[in-house]
């Protein structure tokens, strides 16, 4: 189905009340050549597996409003890996309503979105970095980096006896990105990493 998942544990701050752990899921569409195909990845091995490696290109900051939640009982339609995947976050599966009709037209159960609060519809819904109530719904923040993934394969040039000029694989090239993802929340409780210092 076209489909990428992010899974976020955050370790709770027990004198705040919080649990030991909260889990958090952002699903979104996975588009073609956005990273290099499976099959490519099987076929590749991997040198010095304990080097920490640094990627090759830094990709800008990608900015995320996740308007709509994902019930977790039917997510497999989407996805089987949801259920492994976001078995802790079951109440915190958030993706896209332009992500949503994408998966739509293509045939899956629109049952399992809900569309969330929006800060357009409810005027006096603030991000939590600036409510002052902790029991207070508001929009969270949420910001990760993927230090190092395979982006795309690496070609190499080869001149053969005649002079012919030919490309074949030869690696893979590797990249660094972040993510901010945006989310209502029912509580601020919630997102207490979202706070201004």
């Amino acid at each position: 189905q076209e489909v990428k998942i992010f899974r976020a544990l955050i370790l709770g701050e027990l004198e705040r009340g919080q649990s030991q752990f909260q889990a958090l899921c952002f699903v979104t569409r996975l588009h073609r050549n956005e990273i290099i195909p499976s099959e490519s990845m099987a076929k590749l091995r991997q040198k010095n597996p304990r080097t920490v490696r640094q990627a090759e290109e830094v990709r800008g900051l990608e900015h995320l409003s996740m308007d709509v939640a994902v019930n977790f009982s039917k997510g497999a339609q989407l996805s089987s890996h949801i259920h492994n995947v976001c078995a802790e976050a079951k109440e915190a599966i958030y993706t896209r309503e332009e992500d949503v009709k994408f998966w739509l037209e293509k045939g899956v159960d629109g049952s399992m979105f809900e569309v969330l609060p929006q800060g357009s519809d409810v005027p006096e819904l603030q991000r939590c970095r600036l409510c002052p109530d902790r029991w207070k719904p508001c929009i969270c923040s949420y910001s990760l980096s993927i230090e190092w993934y395979p982006c795309m394969l690496k070609y190499c040039r080869s001149r053969d006896a005649g002079g012919k000029v030919s490309s074949y694989k030869c690696g893979i090239r590797s990249c660094q990105k972040g993510y901010t993802f945006d989310y209502y929340v029912p509580q601020k409780q919630l997102c207490l990493w979202d706070e201004e210092t």
